[in-house]
């Protein structure tokens, strides 16, 4: 790992891009359960991965549960 920036939506920290040693990959590291899908996920550009991420958290957001454990949009 050559260098990193942090992910953070909403003020909620989702992971980091990571550059790889090659200097062209980054990869993301997931650290929050609304966006492990994208763990390790490689794009080409940062913000690709960083808008995915966000508009992953924000959906599982308006997804979450409510206090009966149904989910409500």
């Amino acid at each position: 790992m050559l260098e990193s920036h942090i992910v953070e939506i909403d003020g909620t920290f989702l992971g980091a891009v990571i550059l790889e040693s090659d200097r062209k990959t980054r990869r993301f590291y997931a650290a929050h359960d609304s966006v492990r899908p994208l763990h390790n996920h490689i794009l080409a550009e940062p913000d690709d991965l960083t808008r995915q991420a966000a508009w992953r958290f924000r959906r599982a957001r308006v997804w979450s549960a409510d206090g009966d454990g149904r989910q409500v949009r």
